[in-house]
Protein backbone atom coordinates (compact mmCIF):
# COMPACT_ATOMS: atom_id res chain seq x y z
CA UNK A 1 0.00 0.00 0.00
CA UNK A 2 1.33 2.92 -0.84
CA UNK A 3 1.35 6.19 1.51
CA UNK A 4 -1.29 8.45 -0.42
CA UNK A 5 -3.53 5.28 -0.51
CA UNK A 6 -2.91 4.51 3.37
CA UNK A 7 -2.96 8.29 4.32
CA UNK A 8 -6.42 8.39 2.00
CA UNK A 9 -8.07 5.41 3.64
CA UNK A 10 -7.52 6.87 7.39
CA UNK A 11 -8.69 10.39 6.25
CA UNK A 12 -11.86 8.77 5.49
CA UNK A 13 -11.61 6.29 8.00
CA UNK A 14 -11.80 9.16 10.59
CA UNK A 15 -14.48 11.24 8.66
CA UNK A 16 -16.77 7.92 9.01
CA UNK A 17 -16.36 7.65 12.27
CA UNK A 18 -17.03 11.31 13.40
CA UNK A 19 -20.50 10.31 11.57
CA UNK A 20 -20.53 7.31 14.43
CA UNK A 21 -19.84 9.42 16.98
CA UNK A 22 -22.27 12.21 16.15
CA UNK A 23 -24.88 9.55 15.62
CA UNK A 24 -24.13 8.08 18.96
CA UNK A 25 -24.60 11.36 20.55
CA UNK A 26 -27.91 12.35 18.59
CA UNK A 27 -29.32 8.76 20.31
CA UNK A 28 -27.84 9.54 23.59
CA UNK A 29 -29.27 12.90 23.90
CA UNK A 30 -32.33 12.59 21.81
CA UNK A 31 -33.54 8.90 22.73
CA UNK A 32 -31.61 8.39 26.06
CA UNK A 33 -29.55 5.35 24.31
CA UNK A 34 -26.16 6.08 25.75
CA UNK A 35 -24.46 3.05 24.72
CA UNK A 36 -24.43 4.73 21.26
CA UNK A 37 -21.82 7.27 22.72
CA UNK A 38 -19.74 4.20 24.03
CA UNK A 39 -19.88 2.52 20.90
CA UNK A 40 -19.53 5.62 18.57
CA UNK A 41 -16.73 7.32 20.61
CA UNK A 42 -15.00 4.02 21.07
CA UNK A 43 -14.87 3.31 17.81
CA UNK A 44 -13.64 7.23 16.67
CA UNK A 45 -10.95 7.56 19.35
CA UNK A 46 -9.18 4.48 18.40
CA UNK A 47 -9.44 5.62 14.38
CA UNK A 48 -7.96 9.07 15.55
CA UNK A 49 -5.24 8.04 17.19
CA UNK A 50 -4.61 5.28 13.87
CA UNK A 51 -4.74 8.07 11.80
CA UNK A 52 -2.52 10.04 14.22
CA UNK A 53 0.20 7.90 13.87
CA UNK A 54 -0.52 7.81 10.38
CA UNK A 55 -0.15 11.06 9.95
CA UNK A 56 3.07 11.01 11.67
CA UNK A 57 4.58 7.66 9.55
CA UNK A 58 3.29 9.02 5.95
CA UNK A 59 4.82 12.58 7.26
CA UNK A 60 8.04 12.08 7.51
CA UNK A 61 8.09 9.21 4.87
CA UNK A 62 7.10 12.47 2.82
CA UNK A 63 9.28 14.82 4.44
CA UNK A 64 6.69 17.23 5.77
CA UNK A 65 7.39 19.57 8.40
CA UNK A 66 6.68 19.58 11.65
CA UNK A 67 3.61 22.33 11.31
CA UNK A 68 2.59 20.03 8.29
CA UNK A 69 2.30 17.33 10.46
CA UNK A 70 0.99 18.86 13.66
CA UNK A 71 -1.82 20.10 11.22
CA UNK A 72 -2.62 17.33 9.95
CA UNK A 73 -3.22 15.73 13.40
CA UNK A 74 -5.61 18.85 14.65
CA UNK A 75 -7.47 18.15 11.18
CA UNK A 76 -8.96 14.96 13.29
CA UNK A 77 -10.29 17.53 15.77
CA UNK A 78 -12.11 19.36 13.51
CA UNK A 79 -15.76 16.72 12.07
CA UNK A 80 -15.02 16.12 8.62
CA UNK A 81 -11.42 18.17 8.45
CA UNK A 82 -9.44 14.73 6.95
CA UNK A 83 -11.13 15.08 4.05
CA UNK A 84 -10.30 17.93 2.68
CA UNK A 85 -7.18 18.04 4.00
CA UNK A 86 -6.33 15.02 2.29
CA UNK A 87 -7.76 16.35 -1.25
CA UNK A 88 -5.42 19.71 -0.69
CA UNK A 89 -2.49 17.35 -0.03
CA UNK A 90 -3.12 15.10 -2.85
CA UNK A 91 -3.54 18.40 -5.50
CA UNK A 92 -0.09 19.93 -4.11
CA UNK A 93 1.88 16.34 -4.84
CA UNK A 94 2.29 16.14 -1.03
CA UNK A 95 1.48 12.37 -0.74
CA UNK A 96 3.26 11.20 -4.28
CA UNK A 97 5.73 8.44 -3.99
CA UNK A 98 6.43 5.44 -2.59
CA UNK A 99 8.32 4.06 0.77
CA UNK A 100 11.46 5.61 1.00
CA UNK A 101 13.55 1.84 1.99
CA UNK A 102 16.61 3.55 1.09
CA UNK A 103 18.61 6.57 1.67
CA UNK A 104 19.69 9.36 -0.45
CA UNK A 105 21.15 12.59 -0.69
CA UNK A 106 18.81 14.61 1.19
CA UNK A 107 20.29 15.92 4.16
CA UNK A 108 17.97 14.42 6.77
CA UNK A 109 18.18 10.93 5.80
CA UNK A 110 21.26 10.41 8.31
CA UNK A 111 18.67 11.56 11.28
CA UNK A 112 17.79 8.85 13.64
CA UNK A 113 13.96 9.32 12.78
CA UNK A 114 14.40 8.87 9.00
CA UNK A 115 16.58 5.86 9.77
CA UNK A 116 14.34 4.50 12.52
CA UNK A 117 11.84 5.50 9.43
CA UNK A 118 13.73 2.80 6.62
CA UNK A 119 14.51 0.12 9.05
CA UNK A 120 10.35 -0.07 9.90
CA UNK A 121 9.49 0.03 6.34
CA UNK A 122 11.80 -3.40 6.15
CA UNK A 123 10.29 -4.86 8.09
CA UNK A 124 6.47 -4.00 7.05
CA UNK A 125 5.01 -7.05 9.41
CA UNK A 126 7.27 -5.56 12.17
CA UNK A 127 6.16 -1.92 11.44
CA UNK A 128 2.26 -2.89 11.76
CA UNK A 129 2.35 -4.59 14.85
CA UNK A 130 3.98 -1.96 16.57
CA UNK A 131 1.79 0.30 14.85
CA UNK A 132 -1.28 -2.06 16.28
CA UNK A 133 0.06 -2.21 19.84
CA UNK A 134 1.15 1.32 20.19
CA UNK A 135 -2.28 2.76 19.02
CA UNK A 136 -4.25 0.25 21.39
CA UNK A 137 -1.84 0.56 24.56
CA UNK A 138 -2.51 4.77 24.29
CA UNK A 139 -6.22 3.75 23.45
CA UNK A 140 -6.24 1.64 26.65
CA UNK A 141 -4.77 4.51 28.82
CA UNK A 142 -7.14 6.91 27.98
CA UNK A 143 -9.61 4.43 28.39
CA UNK A 144 -8.02 4.35 32.29
CA UNK A 145 -8.55 8.19 32.23
CA UNK A 146 -11.62 8.13 31.18
CA UNK A 147 -14.24 10.12 28.51
CA UNK A 148 -13.18 13.75 27.73
CA UNK A 149 -15.17 15.93 30.01
CA UNK A 150 -15.35 13.00 32.73
CA UNK A 151 -17.82 9.87 33.09
CA UNK A 152 -20.69 12.63 33.70
CA UNK A 153 -20.43 13.74 30.32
Amino acid sequence: MSPKRLFRTLAIAEAITWTLLITGMILKYGAGIDIAVTIGGGIHGFVFLAYAFTVLLVGVNQRWNVGLIALGVVTAIVPYATIPFEIALARRGRLEGGWRHEASDHASDGNLVNRMLRWFLARPVLLTVVAAVGVAAVFTALLVIGPPGGAKA
